[in-house]
């Protein structure tokens, strides 16, 4: 099954250090690591950008908010899923199509959604937000991407952007994108990566500089995710594997079990047996709160 989130399903969502998780249908927000508290009820599904929370209600609607969620606002209905990052906003209606928010710096101050969204494509399957490039996969599998190609975000050997999206994988399932980096998720449990590596979330495929071609990371996965330096995957016995900054560039264990996890600069964060964990890169994984209901 596609997964239909910025992170390895839609119950998590990182961006740098900042977190949401969704335990039962109530999210739970924090920074850092501070302890998680609960803002609201009734959600299907979280994201975070560089400022901004997001929330998907069980009628649809998709919600964003900054400092207060008792001022969150309705951007648009009709969703079934969406993306975010720090260069804008995806969401997948429920026909499949997938329009796009931009989103404007408010002086250092945060983000907002500037204008009106603007249809992106049709028969989409799932999507991603980059820092630099973006990326959608139809539902025939197909992998495009559209934006910056400096660091070899578009994995086709080169270095140049393309003036709209363009094919650059198929048969992909997932795709998690960060600073620079992608990663897709193959419908046989491949995962691949490509784009700057300096830090290792790409394992040892461009390690040092960036890779500008897919370069296979690891098999047997089920669902992936990607900070700013480090990856993981789940794979499909259940356990957790981990690489990148702190952690080395092949992919190791971590934990035995894991249904949901989400990365974002030096930390990461898991749902495993009705808890959630937090952990540091090159740490051993931490509980901190019962997460029922999953």
């Amino acid at each position: 099954m596609p997964v239909a989130a910025d992170s390895s399903g839609p119950r998590l969502a990182a961006y740098y250090d900042r977190f949401l998780a969704l335990c039962g249908d109530s999210v739970f927000e924090w920074n850092d690591s501070d302890a998680p508290v609960k803002r609201m009820s009734g959600i299907r599904q979280v994201g975070v950008g560089k400022s901004n929370s997001y929330a998907l209600t069980e009628k649809g609607e998709l919600l964003t908010w900054s400092d207060n969620p008792d001022k969150s606002r309705v951007l648009t209905d009709q969703v079934s899923s969406f993306y975010t990052g720090r260069s804008g906003l995806f969401a997948i209606r429920e026909d499949s199509s997938l329009w796009q928010f931009d989103t404007k710096s408010l002086f250092g101050f945060g983000e907002d959604i500037a204008g009106e969204p603007r249809k992106i494509a049709a028969n989409i399957l799932t999507a991603s937000v980059g820092d630099s490039a973006n990326y959608y996969v139809t539902r025939e599998r197909e992998l495009f991407v559209y934006g910056r190609a400096h660091r070899g975000q578009y994995g086709d050997g080169k270095l140049t952007s393309s003036e709209h999206y363009v094919q650059t994988a198929s048969d992909v399932i997932q795709v998690v994108s960060h600073t620079g980096h992608a990663l897709i998720l193959k419908q046989d449990g491949t995962v691949w990566g490509t784009g700057g590596n300096i830090y290792g979330p790409l394992g040892s495929h461009g390690y040092g500089d960036k890779a500008i071609e897919w370069g296979l990371i690891v098999d047997k996965a089920d669902a992936i995710a990607t900070g700013s330096s480090h990856s993981l995957a789940i794979k499909r016995d259940g356990s957790l594997w981990i690489w990148g900054r702190h952690e080395g560039l092949d992919p190791k264990q971590i934990m035995n079990t894991a249904s949901a996890v989400a990365a974002g600069n030096s930390s990461t964060i898991a749902l495993s047996k009705e808890t959630l964990w937090q952990w540091s890169t090159g740490s051993r994984p931490k509980a901190i709160m019962k997460c029922e209901n999953l």
